[in-house]
This record gives structure tokens, sequence and C-alpha cells, in this order.
């Protein structure tokens, strides 16, 4: 009896990995986030496999029966529309509930947006803190506001609507002449990342059409001391 994580694709189908095919065509059932969309990423791999929808709507409810299915020996393995379940997608209360159940859980490696973002971000990854999706509405400027002696790269996920508002609320904030990046896409065709400061970043996005997941990666608060060092104050683009 085992619940099996196992991240897929978030752009580009050759980023499954052998050991995810594998899992995904041994398993029972496949818990899914949307089974439309994992069904076609089912069939490009050429599996046949139940599924059975589990997303943040229905997961309070499932958790329970779905841990006694794997209990009573099934093989079950979640997975969501892209990347690993359980950073900022479904996966958390399941896994927290196998585990206070005595059954073991398996996470593959594999993909995740936040890690090819950071990394080409060329802003220090020597430490950083993921804050995922910022509040939508209420306690969205409070938790901006709790971040600014952050010394850390910051990352966050952000949907392409709320791009530019985010980028304004984050200048008024953490300045303007803060280093940041913006990634879309990523994996994709289209795939762009933008470095520079907020500033140019928000003006940048203002004047175009924004689609895709976005990642959005903050240079951490630096002393004055630190302020000058890795400076990147022109618009930098990589297509």
């Amino acid at each position: 009896m085992k619940l099996y994580i196992v991240p897929t694709p978030i752009g580009n189908l050759e980023d499954i990995t052998l050991r995810a095919i594998r899992i995904l065509k041994e398993v029972d059932l496949i818990l899914a986030e949307d089974t439309r969309k994992s069904g076609i990423l089912l069939k490009h791999l050429n599996i046949d496999k139940k599924m059975f929808a589990h997303h943040m709507h229905n997961e309070h409810k499932t958790v329970e029966i779905i841990s006694e299915r794997i209990a009573n020996g099934e093989k079950i393995a979640l997975i969501t529309d892209a990347g690993t379940p359980g950073i900022s997608d479904p996966g958390f209360l399941l896994i927290r509930e196998c585990i206070a159940k005595g059954i073991e859980v398996e996470c593959l490696p594999g993909a995740t947006a936040f890690v090819p973002a950071l990394v080409n971000s060329g802003l220090p990854t020597d430490t950083f803190c993921f804050e995922g999706f910022l509040p939508t509405k209420k306690g969205r400027q409070t938790k901006i506001k709790a971040l600014v002696n952050e010394s850390r790269t910051m990352v966050f996920y952000e949907s392409p609507h709320r791009l530019v508002k985010a980028l304004e609320q984050f200048i008024e904030f953490f300045g303007a002449d803060r280093n940041a990046s913006v990634s879309r896409e990523l994996s994709k065709m289209f795939e762009e990342n933008k470095r520079g400061t907020l500033k140019e970043l928000a003006d940048y996005f203002k004047t175009k059409t924004v689609k895709g997941e976005i990642v959005i990666v903050i240079e951490g608060n630096k002393t004055k001391e630190n302020k000058g060092k890795g400076k990147n104050s022109k618009l930098e683009e990589e297509e």
C-alpha cells in the first residue's frame, strides 16, 4: 500500500520522467486535478488507467475515502494539471492523512515552475523563500508588507491578469529599483524571461497582453553595503 506523488510536465511533455511513466502504468488508480487535462497527457503516454477527480473543491471530503483505499492494498498516484502536487496545488491534505495512518508516501522528483524561474533569474539562489500565490484580496498588502525586510530571494506565483498589479504593489513596498525577474510559459514554445528592476518590468508588461502561468522572482532586501552588488538595471530579454 502506497501513495505515489507524481510530478507532471509544466508545459513540454518531454519533461515527464521514465520513472513517472512506469509508476503511472503500475498503479491501480490515478488521482487527477482535472481528469480532462490529465487524460490528454495519459493518452500521449499510452497509459489507460482509471482516474478520479481530486482537487481543491473536494479534497476535504475525499481524503478519508482515498486513504482507506490505499490502506486496503491499492496503489494510488496523485498528479495535478502541471508540476508537483502539493506545491500551490492539491496534495497536502491527502499526504498528511496518509502519514497519520502509517501509509507510505513516495514523492518522485520532477517538474515544478519555481525552480527554473529562480535559477534563470540571475538572483542569489543560495537562500530563498517560496511564497506561492499571494492572497487575491484580503490580506494581500499585509503579506507583502511583512516581507519588506526579507533578505532572501523571494519567489511568487501570479496569474496573468494580476501581474501588473502585483508588480505595482511590490514597487510600493519594496521600491522601484529592486531587482526582479518575471518568467512565463516555462518550457513551452513561447517561454519568456524578463529581468530588470520592478519599475522596468512593470512598464514593460503594461504594454502587452500576458498569457500563461507567471513566476515572479524578487531580490531580497540588502544592506547599503551590498545594495549595488549583482545589480542588473537594464531590462534583459531571453526568449
